[in-house]
């Protein structure tokens, strides 16, 4: 009996576990062994240079460059996005003032607000992108942050935007953070709702405030969704790619003031034809990843609260 009950699992689990092998395992050891090469991706044969690609992505700038950016975008994009997503998605489920037969409530006009903030997400990422260009182009003509200033009276603070090596990245993580931001409001509201409003109610007879009741209920009860989208917004932030080629001047310009990884990664392997040298870095790309999906999962990792 004890056997045929993992004849059954083993059976119903074979063909989904070897499609993944297939089409996911297969991939990164194929990478593993690309990056052992010298591939230029054109001809069909390679020779084998051992971890020579390795040492030389220790050696170069260009690379520590785009991680040192990365890494900027790892610790702020998250935080701040994680950071507006909480506080939007508590106004709009339980920060509204007191009504009649209502104690808890959202904000006025919530459910129009949930639409206004998740509008990004149906755009794709490439729209996105192009309609930001736009927004930041510095002809006060054809620019429309630009032109707003120009028309406020404020045209000291009209600037290149994306041309201006000191603020080209943080614009970016701008755009990033807007287009993710109303996800998370969602995401947040979604888990609020599964909170009993007893506990709200308990704790404003108690004489908490909307801070307290924040700090103290909302965010220990969703802390693991918390946590769960940290980890996503992350790897959001290593990746952003498809923001940083189609805003950036030159791919990653100014001055490489906007270069990252998976930029360097592309740039390597389609137009200087390194496949091998390319593949390391996604190898090292790999390694910064599930690096920051362990940390994190370790590290916030707290005692389940349940309610």
């Amino acid at each position: 009996m004890q056997h045929g009950k993992y004849r059954f699992i083993v059976g119903f689990l074979a063909l989904p576990v070897i499609i993944y092998a297939i089409f996911v395992i297969s991939p990164f050891v194929q990478a593993f062994q690309i990056s052992m090469t010298d591939w230029s991706g054109l001809v069909g044969t390679a020779k084998f240079v051992g971890l020579d690609n390795f040492h030389k992505l220790w050696d170069s700038d260009d690379f520590w460059n785009a991680l040192r950016h990365n890494v900027y975008m790892l610790i702020a994009v998250p935080i701040v996005t994680l950071g507006l997503g909480l506080f939007f998605a508590f106004m709009l489920n339980v920060g509204g003032k007191r009504r009649k037969n209502e104690v808890i409530t959202g904000v006025t006009g919530s459910k129009f607000y949930r639409f206004v903030f998740f509008f990004p997400q149906v755009i794709s990422i490439t729209i996105v992108a192009v309609i930001w260009f736009n927004i930041y182009n510095p002809d006060p003509d054809d620019g429309m942050l630009n032109s707003l200033l120009g028309g406020l009276g404020l045209d000291s603070l009209q600037n290149a935007w994306l041309g201006e090596k000191n603020l080209a990245l943080l614009c970016i993580m701008a755009v990033m953070i807007w287009s993710h931001v109303g996800f998370y409001v969602v995401l947040f509201s979604a888990a609020m709702a599964s909170i009993p409003r007893d506990i709200y109610e308990a704790a404003l007879l108690d004489g908490a405030n909307r801070f307290h009741t924040f700090f103290r209920i909302t965010l220990p009860l969703l802390w693991d969704t918390v946590q769960t989208g940290w980890v996503y917004m992350g790897i959001i932030a290593l990746d952003a790619f498809a923001l940083v080629q189609i805003m950036s001047v030159n791919m990653g310009g100014p001055d490489g003031a906007t270069d990252v990884m998976p930029l360097r990664l592309y740039l390597t392997a389609f137009r200087d034809s390194q496949f091998g040298y390319a593949s390391a870095m996604g190898v090292a790309m790999l390694i910064v990843t599930m690096t920051f999906a362990v940390l994190t999962m370790r590290f916030a990792r707290r005692e389940r609260i349940e309610f």
